[in-house]
């Protein structure tokens, strides 16, 4: 029943924030025309490896690419009364094999120049209604415990208000996670 859209790294080649725009109003459309109140997507980890199962998902290897046509999708959606957006996976979603299992060691200046750019750029331009946290663990942690992920990053310094969730059947320890305020 619903429309099959061009996939976001498809959009991303276009290097046209209106397209990715009036894609996510579209989308927000049909959202309304089902009864949808929240859309899990845009997917807008950044490209890092080839083998990577969810490429086609991501927008791009460049995280301003990522950003900015994530915020304009998110714009486009939310454009649309009720219809709320979920950018997603938060962060460092690199496979898609064994993804409960996958420990991510990354420095801290990595993940702020590279892995958290886009999510920065989509969170502050486009205030999406959700956030969906990864599967994987980033530095010895699953990335919906880390208090200085989600808490500190994400509602302090970027000033985000909208709703953080897991990803589905996660294995997060739920103490950890209410800690560090995921919804």
């Amino acid at each position: 029943k619903a429309v099959c859209f061009p996939a976001g790294c498809s959009v991303a080649a276009s290097f046209d924030p209106d397209l990715a725009r009036r894609e996510g109003a579209a989308i927000g459309r049909e959202a309304r025309a089902f009864g949808v109140g929240v859309v899990l997507g845009p997917a807008i980890n950044i490209k890092r490896s080839p083998l990577c199962g969810r490429n086609f998902e991501y927008y791009s290897e460049d995280l301003l690419i990522t950003g900015k046509m994530a915020a304009a999708y998110v714009r486009g959606m939310q454009s649309k009364p009720g219809v709320g957006a979920t950018i997603k996976h938060f962060c460092c979603n690199n496979q898609e094999d064994n993804r409960f299992g996958v420990n991510e060691n990354v420095s801290e200046r990595a993940l702020r120049e590279i892995y958290l750019r886009g999510f920065e750029i989509a969170v502050k331009e486009s205030k999406p209604l959700a956030l969906m946290t990864s599967y994987n663990q980033l530095n010895g942690a699953y990335t919906g415990c880390r208090r200085d992920l989600v808490t500190d990053i994400l509602r302090c310094e970027w000033g985000y208000k909208g709703l953080v969730m897991t990803d589905w059947g996660t294995k997060y320890d739920p103490a950890a996670a209410l800690h560090a305020q995921v919804d």
